[in-house]
């Protein structure tokens, strides 16, 4: 049975959008969805602040009116959903990191498009359990609508942005 949220426009109001958002813990992240199964992500602050990846593939749904899940597995064997509600501005992310990137995050902070044989040489060297299960609310503080399949919106670390550059404010979708 398919819903009625998965039809071709389904993910009209997700596709192209870049948001910027902080925890409930204070770590702050950045995504632009470029397609409907493939987005960016730049992470600001937090555990693995630094860390920033292009063309990571997920599974990207429509929950209900501008309700969307993005779930993901990354070749570090983090595993991560993300439940977004443009409406209130508002998501809900589960982050799964395997033990070895509980006792060093560190070693993921750089692009990680440049060292996928690292990550999954980490990965399986492990220890992959207990997995760090981080379960946490977010504020959506900024978003635009930059459309769909760029290769511009996040492009570099967060190290060479411009100061600022995450406590813009706007919601321009």
């Amino acid at each position: 049975m398919t819903t009625t949220y998965q039809n071709d426009n389904a993910l009209n109001g997700i596709i192209g959008k870049h948001f910027i958002y902080t925890y409930d813990n204070g770590w702050q992240y950045e995504i632009y969805v470029k397609n409907a199964d493939t987005f960016d992500y730049r992470i600001h602050s937090g555990m693995v602040g630094g860390r920033w990846v292009t063309d990571q593939k997920a599974f990207i749904v429509a929950i209900s009116d501008n309700v969307f899940k993005i779930s993901w597995d990354e070749p570090t064997g983090t595993t991560v959903s993300l439940s977004i509600n443009t409406t209130a501005r508002h998501l809900h992310g589960v982050i799964f990191f395997p033990r070895w990137v509980a006792e060093a995050p560190e070693k993921t902070v750089c692009y990680q498009n440049e060292h996928l044989d690292l990550m999954k040489q980490y990965r399986d060297a492990g220890p992959t359990y207990p997995k760090l299960v981080i379960d946490e609310f977010a504020t959506i503080t900024f978003a635009e609508d930059c459309g769909a399949n760029r290769d511009d919106v996040i492009n570099c670390p967060p190290s060479e942005l411009p100061a600022q550059y995450a406590s813009r404010r706007s919601w321009n979708l």
